[in-house]
């Protein structure tokens, strides 16, 4: 199966998307890490509390027992009144966080256990704490950046990206959609692009994510260490104090300081293309457009869940009104229709398991895919719905 363990980051873009993607999900699966207690580290240093991902194998995936112990640290530390700031970030440098351990839930949720079900309540959980957190939060965005890393990070007052940050949510591609908190974020970036990075799982690279929204700094690799060294030395600093430090950081590096934004010269069709009111309409509009870049976005559509696209566009416009609690209790929801769906472990079969590339999507047009059973999907849950 494709290159060896020891594949940087640098190499990923090589290669075709699919494959890509395949890699990235079978790193999420190579590490069985018995002792729970080092997948993550939670220190005090200085002013700071300090987050530390450590499934370097697994590309730092996050699994249920990291959640249980992020989650009632980041609130201790956020009322203790010693800790002024939380940094977080992943070990090994290839990852910060290359999403959710996909495998696991797939398990799970094939036999009805729990743990479909509380795996993503406990993940949501813990994005809406980063999205509410009181202390000044800095996630530091160095390599992978994908599903689940992006909901522990996005959601933060500072995201710092280096040359090596790959960030992507890839979720229809295996019948999934961009969940923890993309319906809040995706649609409050610049234009359309948070509708086109949430259909096709577009990929963006170091200096991009700034530019696009998504990262709020842009610093090299290794000058990590000294940033964080900075920030931990700083004495009872205020969100104002952490910024300028970021700012000081971030106006030094001179990497691809001239590099335009890679959708540049793509952004009135991504914005006119991708404004559509429904899927099959831009299908319609991309099929009508004709251009190399239209007909290459195609391409990519066409191989992701059919229910997968409407299910995301929906969430997207509907989340681009919503506060962020109200998108994770609706994308709850949507996890929960998708683990009693066909196309998810499809999905994951096809890219993970098999290997074949080759999903069968049930439905397998867009449509089929009704808007009865879309609606059906965002229905409450009940006594069962996200509690935040």
């Amino acid at each position: 199966m494709g290159p060896p363990m020891g594949l940087m980051v640098r190499q990923l873009p090589r290669l075709k998307p699919f494959s890509r993607l395949q890699i990235i999900l079978q790193h999420l699966n190579m590490s069985k890490t018995t002792d729970s207690a080092a997948e993550v580290l939670l220190e005090k240093r200085g002013c700071a509390g300090v987050i530390t991902m450590n499934r370097p194998k697994a590309l730092n995936a996050l699994n249920l027992p990291m959640i249980r112990q992020i989650y009632p640290q980041l609130k201790t530390w956020e009322k203790d009144p010693e800790t002024f700031l939380i940094i977080i970030k992943g070990t090994g440098g290839k990852a910060f966080c290359a999403g959710g351990d996909i495998r696991a839930i797939t398990d799970a949720g094939k036999v009805g256990d729990r743990l479909a079900q509380d795996f993503f309540r406990e993940e949501y959980i813990l994005n809406n704490a980063v999205g509410t957190c009181q202390k000044p939060y800095v996630a530091l965005i160095d390599g992978i950046t994908m599903g689940g890393g992006v909901g522990l990070s996005v959601h933060g007052h500072f995201r710092v990206a280096t040359e090596k940050t790959l960030f992507a949510m890839p979720e229809t591609a295996i019948g999934l959609f961009p969940d923890v908190g993309g319906g809040y974020f995706l649609p409050r970036l610049p234009g359309k692009i948070g509708y086109y990075l949430a259909l096709t799982g577009f990929r963006l690279k170091g200096r991009d994510l700034q530019k696009a929204g998504i990262a709020t700094h842009f610093v090299e690799s290794e000058k990590l260490p000294a940033l964080e060294e900075d920030l931990i030395a700083l004495k009872s600093p205020s969100k104002e104090n952490v910024a300028d430090v970021l700012n000081s950081y971030h106006m030094k590096c001179k990497i691809d300081q001239e590099k335009q934004f890679v959708l540049d010269e793509h952004m009135d069709k991504i914005n006119s293309l991708f404004s559509a009111n429904s899927m099959e309409e831009i299908i319609q509009n991309l099929k009508q457009d004709g251009s190399p870049f239209a007909l290459k976005q195609l391409e990519t559509i066409n191989k992701m869940s059919p229910t997968s696209l409407k299910m995301t566009l929906r969430q997207l416009r509907e989340g681009a009104s919503m506060n962020l609690q109200d998108v994770l209790t609706m994308e709850y929801r949507l996890s929960q229709a998708c683990m009693s769906g066909h196309d998810f472990y499809e999905g994951v079969r096809a890219v993970l398991i098999d290997k074949d590339q080759v999903p069968k999507w049930k439905p397998a047009t867009l449509e089929e895919v009704t808007d009865e059973f879309v609606d059906n999907c965002f229905k409450s849950l009940g006594n069962s719905d996200l509690k935040l």
